[in-house]
């Protein structure tokens, strides 16, 4: 019989995890596994629980919002040998659980976590001290994701990300910046910038490639200057809505590191919490790095 440790965070989702615990453990229960549960207390628990304990278990399963599973992961990553990690999806958005394709309901996760193909996934390095799981991002747009409701999002689809940014246009920020990646550099003043993982961020699909590959090696990145004028600025908003593939102020690319400078410290987000203020950025992509369950079988 393997150990298991399932990792649930209470205030996800409208602590949906309340009403399914029981049917959560039961699944695991009746594979044969010996269950242990930890219920977070406060922010960064579940980092700090995965870290002290995932190593003496089998498998780790959290429960929780894309937060808790970064939380979970970047735990992991102290460890010199993680265990099999299932995530069972309890959050507004869970973008990370949509590009793995696992199971909205949370018994049917549950029971994904028991016959799901693990799957290793590339993890992010932000400046050698934080990890983040599907993205890392500045500027305008950043908070706007998290922050829209959802019914705007299923109504409006993508152009509700767009458009809800428009109501910060009075306060754009600009950001004058040195960017590097693996096969080019670029200065320019941008308002919005994005290092992603996944195929859905705040719950928009598409906003950087539909041929996302979650272990490749590689990020998907969305940088946008900032606009002079009124005519560029449609220019920008036009490219977004139609997911254009070249745009001279939308830059859509793919590299395994980033640099970054600028003159005056950027706020960054990771995973949808903040990552802290910098004038000097390192983004890495680490290979394969966790093994994770996902809902899918990989080809190949």
């Amino acid at each position: 019989m393997g150990k298991l440790l399932l990792i649930a965070n209470p205030t996800s989702g409208k602590t949906k995890i309340k009403n399914h615990l029981l049917e959560i453990v039961d699944v695991f229960i009746k594979n044969g596994w010996e269950v242990q549960v930890h219920v977070t207390q406060s922010r960064l628990d579940a980092m700090e629980i995965a870290a002290s304990r995932g190593g003496e278990v089998d498998l780790l399963v959290c429960s929780g919002g894309d937060g808790t599973l970064s939380e979970t992961i970047s735990g992991m990553m102290r460890l010199k040998k993680p265990p099999v990690l299932g995530y069972i999806p309890a959050g507004s958005t869970n973008d990370f659980a949509s590009s793995l394709k696992i199971p909205r309901s949370m018994t049917d996760a549950a029971v994904n976590v028991m016959t799901g193909t693990p799957y290793r996934i590339d993890i992010g390095q932000f400046c050698s001290e934080r990890n983040f799981v599907y993205v890392a991002g500045f500027g305008m747009f950043t908070e706007v994701s998290y922050m829209t409701p959802q019914e705007k999002k299923n109504l409006l689809g993508h152009q509700a990300y767009v458009l809800e940014g428009m109501k910060s246009l009075s306060n754009i920020k600009s950001y004058h910046m040195q960017v590097t990646a693996d096969e080019f550099s670029m200065e320019e003043d941008f308002l919005f910038g994005m290092v992603t993982n996944t195929t859905s961020v705040g719950g928009f699909k598409g906003l950087v490639s539909q041929d996302v590959a979650l272990d490749d090696g590689m990020f998907e990145v969305l940088l946008i200057r900032t606009p002079k004028t009124a005519v560029e600025l449609t220019t920008i908003l036009s490219s977004m809505i139609t997911k254009e593939e070249y745009n001279e102020y939308v830059h859509r690319f793919r590299t395994s590191k980033l640099t970054l400078h600028s003159d005056e410290p950027v706020d960054w987000v990771l995973d949808g919490e903040f990552g802290g203020s910098r004038t000097d950025v390192i983004i890495e992509n680490l290979t394969k790095r966790i093994e994770i369950v996902a809902g899918f079988v990989k080809k190949g």
